[in-house]
């Protein structure tokens, strides 16, 4: 395996980093309490990955077993327990735990525990996944759309439920 072609071309680098301060609020929250940092966005990144600090709040549950056909996700529980699904079974991941899921592979994850529970959200590429999470809230806030509305709307962000 090699290093890919390069994107840039100068001979002096540029400024171009971001930051956001760990004191930023979320910036999207579920009518549950569960919030969504977004660190980095398939916007942001030029879409080579997307990243999300999930704040899950107590048994506030989560997808069920699916998978996408164009992105990798991998999940890093940095605080609580996180159910996630391996294909297989439900594991218990805890702080230190890192589960990677490439395109097509089964997995879900939710928070069973009646304590909060935190953990990094790694897209690749970046595709934005944001419109996603935002649709879900919209759906816990306002019900959810009909059969034929939500399958198109699974769809078009690459979530196919099984």
């Amino acid at each position: 395996m090699s290093y890919p072609e390069p994107t840039y071309f100068g001979e002096a680098g540029e400024i171009s980093a971001t930051f956001r301060p760990a004191t930023a609020p979320p910036e999207l929250i579920y009518p549950n309490g569960t919030a969504v940092d977004y660190l980095a966005t398939g916007a942001t990144t030029r879409g080579t990955f997307g990243l999300y600090v999930w704040r899950a709040a107590p048994a506030s549950g989560g997808p069920g077993p699916h998978f996408h056909g164009t992105i990798n996700e991998s999940f890093f529980v940095l605080a609580g327990t996180i159910k996630i699904y391996d294909g297989r079974r439900w594991i218990d991941a805890e702080p230190g735990d890192f589960v990677h899921i490439p395109e097509g592979g089964l997995h879900g994850f939710r928070n069973e525990s009646h304590a909060p529970a935190t953990m990094l959200i790694h897209f690749a590429p970046g595709a934005p996944r944001e419109a996603y999470f935002e649709g879900n809230a919209r759906f816990a806030r306002d019900g959810q759309p009909g059969p034929a509305e939500l399958d198109e709307f699974r769809r078009l962000h690459d979530n196919y439920f099984v």
